[in-house]
């Protein structure tokens, strides 16, 4: 089999998936949902992996596996055509995708077995990872449009999964009406693009013909501002985050599917995929790395103080998104295949560790009844001894400590970021500064993070009335995908990328990273750096932060209590505790007023019906007054007649006699 067939089977199966779930719900089979789900994901990632090696063994510098190109529509200049594409970029996000969702699906068969949208579930699950593989394959900016708006719609159901609950109604309308305002800006920099780029919306066609376009021109810079709106919204960044918190009100199975590998990583995707674009507008680039250094950092300050464990992490995702915005603002400063792949090194890392960690989470909830209040249990290592194991290999990975695959990805970003400081001609104190909010976030995540595992696995064993007095280690359709993502967050990074740099090297040999490196090397007259290297001041300082974070957190809460905050940090712990007010600002400056302004418009709306109605009623009126004349007697329309006859003749003969 050739490998574009390989693209479109990687495709076919979660779809197939879909198909199969709706037949065994049909046929009164949904006890059985999780078996074409699971399948499909695991046959999708076999697939996966083989065009994966392919690409690795492939004598090309810049190898690429494209499918031919079919005619999905067209309409005047605009000819869209349904094409995908394989190359080392597309082939590790495939592959890290495929993987994670195979091994979160496997932990929902247990999870969800009592559900009674047992099937329902499945069938969004599979439905939601086909939209995440075309979104990752699609060589045309409207497939991938395509596959970016069913993420959205599937990432709505699943949020909104428990629907008779009013919090996750809301939580599912807030992520979606979110996600498009970022969305609208994505579109209209798909066609600003269209424009520029020789009526191409083919990526290899549109990158090529943009060679011709003049670094930092105005048509670019907006185009490639508005891709970043697209990509803020989808992996909630500065100032659209705020979704993704509430998205927990989801299965928590949900949360790691899209926390790890889908939707949140959509946006990073998107803007590794554009690096050509990028790299011509470089100042488009430090507003990226700064959106992220904010997002980073404010979402760790908010992460501190939080008692609900599953919003700690994913107050932990957002930050950690911020960290591959980062890297990826840094790519009109340093060589852009260095930028690109460690961002989605760290991409690929974090995968592992916070699928592990949201698992983890569901396990506990599992195990406590449905209660994920920190407060309410504790000294859960003694009641669950491989979900406390592998959690802590979350947190050690989350935490970036030596050995784990956080730390290599994570170190990573950092010397990108120093990199970027040191020779950045223009902006050099943006990234510096940057780079030191880098070094505090990573404190930080260190300190929330061991914060939520010492609450919750530290300490006297507290389990709550709702989890009864048979609390327990959860089944082995559980602790198994624990188990493995735990040997992932320990050696994933360890295995591809510090000794030998294969993961970066590979990365590299995209074609599209390799345009983005002629074109930064003809900018900068500079010849581009392909490689990184392991900074061990970097990697110490790195560590160092994450030690002190750790060591606090150790202090404060080995007793797996909350220690009481000392007067002068109450108003700093308030801030965080209340999410730095923002949902509440958000109110008061944009749906407040929004909601005033509809109030208005129906007012208008309300006059504007009177006046339809008044002005349909007149008619009404006059024939109100006409309709007795027709009554229906032949003798008094001939009367009538007469009448008039009678009326214009004298007229007639009195008009003549004068």
């Amino acid at each position: 089999m050739s490998d574009p067939d390989l693209a479109l089977l990687a495709l076919a199966f979660p779809l197939g998936a879909v198909f199969l779930v709706a037949l065994l719900a049909t046929l009164r089979c949904g006890k059985y949902a999780h078996l074409p789900t699971i399948g499909g994901f695991a046959m999708s990632a076999a697939v996966s992996v083989v065009m994966l090696v392919n690409l690795v063994t492939s004598p090309e510098a810049h190898p690429a596996i494209h499918t031919e190109p079919l005619t999905w529509f067209s309409a005047g200049l605009l000819n869209v055509s349904f094409t995908l594409t394989v190359d080392p970029l597309s082939a590790v996000m495939l592959t890290t995708v495929t993987f994670i969702a195979t091994w979160i699906a496997i932990f929902s068969a247990s999870y969800m077995h009592h559900d009674e949208g047992y099937a329902r579930y499945f069938g969004i699950m599979s439905l939601f990872v086909f939209f995440m593989c075309l979104l990752v394959l699609a060589n045309n900016f409207l497939v991938l449009l395509a596959g970016w708006e069913g993420v959205g719609l599937c990432s709505y159901l699943l949020v909104g999964y428990y629907y008779a609950k009013p919090s996750a109604a809301a939580a599912a309308r807030k992520a979606f009406l979110v996600t498009r305002l970022g969305d609208v800006g994505f579109v209209l920099g798909i066609f600003v693009l269209w424009r520029v780029g020789g009526y191409h919306t083919d990526m290899t066609l549109l990158f090529e013909h943009i060679k011709n376009v003049p670094p930092s021109s105005g048509t670019m810079v907006a185009a490639c501002l508005l891709l970043f709106c697209g990509a803020v919204g989808k992996s909630a960044q500065l100032p659209l985050y705020v979704w993704l918190p509430d998205a927990m009100e989801g299965p928590t199975p949900v949360s790691a599917l899209i926390h790890a590998a889908t939707m949140v990583t959509a946006g990073v995707y998107l803007l590794a995929r554009c690096a050509p674009l990028f790299v011509l507008a470089p100042s488009v680039q430090m507003i990226v790395c700064v959106t992220g250094g904010l997002t980073a950092f404010l979402a760790a300050f908010i992460a501190l103080t939080q008692t609900d464990l599953k919003r700690v992490l994913a107050y932990s995702t957002v930050s950690q998104l911020g960290f591959m915005f980062m890297a990826l603002g840094t790519s009109g400063v340093v060589t852009p295949s260095l930028a690109v792949t460690a961002a989605i090194f760290h991409l690929f890392t974090h995968a592992f560790f916070k699928a592990l960690l949201f698992l983890g989470s569901g396990s506990v909830m599992h195990a406590m009844g449905d209660v994920i209040d920190m407060r309410k249990f504790g000294g859960l290592r003694r009641v669950m001894p491989i979900t406390h194991i592998t959690f802590l290999c979350g947190c050690a990975a989350l935490a970036g400590l030596p050995i784990f695959a956080g730390f290599w990805s994570k170190d990573q970003i950092l010397d990108v970021l120093d990199h970027a400081g040191h020779h950045a001609l223009r902006y050099q104190m943006v990234y510096f500064t940057v780079f030191v909010l880098s070094l505090l976030t990573a404190g930080m995540t260190a300190y929330y993070t061991f914060r939520a595992y010492f609450l919750t696995f530290w300490g006297e064993t507290l389990i709550p009335p709702e989890a009864g007095h048979h609390a327990h280690e959860s089944p082995r359709g559980m602790t198994i995908p624990l188990i493995v993502l735990a040997i992932g967050a320990v050696f994933a990074g360890l295995a591809v990328e510090p000794l030998t740099h294969g993961f970066s090297g590979f990365l590299a040999r995209t074609p599209g990273l390799h345009s983005a490196n002629e074109a930064y090397a003809t900018r900068v007259n500079l010849a581009p750096t392909e490689h990184p290297h392991f900074n061990l001041t970097i990697a110490a300082a790195g560590t160092g932060v994450s030690l002190f974070g750790i060591a606090v957190a150790f202090v404060l809460f080995r007793s797996g209590k909350l220690a009481e905050v000392p007067s002068p940090l109450r108003p700093i712990h308030a801030m965080s505790q209340n999410k730095m007010y923002v949902d509440e600002v958000y109110y008061g400056a944009v749906v407040k007023p929004a909601e005033l302004l509809a109030n208005g418009s129906r007012q208008f709306d309300g006059f504007l019906d009177s006046l339809a109605r008044l002005v349909s009623f007149l008619p009404r009126l006059m024939a109100a007054a006409l309709r007795p004349l027709q009554n229906g007697l032949v003798q008094f329309y001939a009367l009538g007649m007469i009448l008039g006859l009678a009326v214009f003749v004298s007229f007639v003969v009195f008009k003549v006699s004068r």
